[in-house]
């Protein structure tokens, strides 16, 4: 039977940003330079595919600090950041931790602590939980952080002093949800100081723009990543904010129900940042195989950010 013609879109850029593919390389230098085990504490990076791959290698996944043993071997710490409770209670046991902390997080933790330092009053954007903001608000004393979701929450706020407040970001929300709420701030507290820079990353941006450029082209739009991961999902929200209703999240070409393709013959694919090439060649061999496949890309801009790993890694 003759194969149903299927045109693929693939945004680009998608897929690993600099800061992930850093994280990545220091479990895997880690790994070479001092052999197995390498402790990790949390996902490294929201992908189970990843790291599967990483603890196959050698590493060990842990939840928390008191898991690992005092063996003198090396802990890294997750690409979304940890509280300053963490590193303190790795110097106490004088464990040999390496952080793999995104730079572009750690830009965020540094802004916060300028505003606390500057006796402001800080407003963190972000999703309760996600353990970027939860390292973000372990950066400073309990209480000096308050966190707000929606431009909805704005209204609620209370404040000791309107006069003396800043804001800062998680590094993977939706640009335009965050756009409405930093408008509701500003209107409430015209005072409110802001970020020298956007925080959300330049990948997050550039991810969610290639999605809107293909969004309204397609009949349906797949995104590869991991439940957990909330760049993945805000890019599922943007496909469908800007014309592509029917948009999906799945980890692996393995969940796809394929009778959800009918009467598809123009499909967005893409990626979050913290899933690899392999899992977008597998949809798109997986595609192959059902499908008279038309592959083309759909590029809005060239990435060429790196970040360097640290230095007791690089020789």
């Amino acid at each position: 039977m003759e194969k149903q013609g299927l045109t693929i879109l693939l945004a680009a850029p998608r897929g690993f940003c600099a800061g992930v593919d850093r994280a990545i390389q220091i479990v895997e230098l880690a790994l070479a330079k001092y052999g197995a085990p390498v402790y990790v504490r949390h996902e490294i990076v929201h992908n189970r595919y990843v790291v599967e791959g990483l603890r196959a290698k050698g590493a060990v996944f842990v939840d928390e600090l008191d898991e690992i043993p005092d063996d003198g071997c090396p802990v890294i710490f997750s690409a979304h950041g940890v509280p300053k409770t963490v590193p303190e209670a790795a110097r106490e046991r004088a464990m040999f931790f390496i952080d793999a902390t995104c730079p572009l997080v750690s830009k965020v933790h540094r802004e916060a602590e300028r505003h606390f330092k500057n006796g402001r009053q800080l407003v963190l954007i972000g999703h309760k939980g996600h353990p970027e903001v939860v390292g973000t608000m372990g950066q400073l004393p309990p209480g000096a952080v308050i966190l707000i979701e929606t431009a909805a929450d704005v209204q609620a706020l209370e404040v000791a002093d309107a006069d003396n407040l800043a804001y800062c970001t998680q590094t993977t929300l939706s640009v335009d949800d965050t756009a409405s709420v930093v408008e509701a701030l500003k209107r409430r507290f015209p005072a409110i100081e802001g970020p020298h820079k956007e925080d959300i990353c330049y990948a997050t941006t550039n991810r969610q723009a290639a999605v809107k450029a293909i969004a309204q082209k397609c009949e349906a739009l797949i995104v590869i990543g991991a439940p957990n991961s909330s760049n993945s999902n805000r890019l599922v929200e943007v496909a469908r904010n800007h014309g592509c209703g029917k948009a999906m999240l799945v980890q692996r070409a393995a969940e796809i129900d394929w009778t959800w393709f009918e009467g598809v013959r123009t499909l967005g694919l893409t990626a979050g940042a913290s899933a690899p090439d392999a899992l977008i060649d597998e949809v798109i061999e997986a595609a192959r195989e059902r499908f008279a496949l038309v592959l083309k890309e759909v590029r809005i801009i060239d990435e060429n950010v790196t970040f360097k790993v640290p230095g007791v890694l690089a020789a």
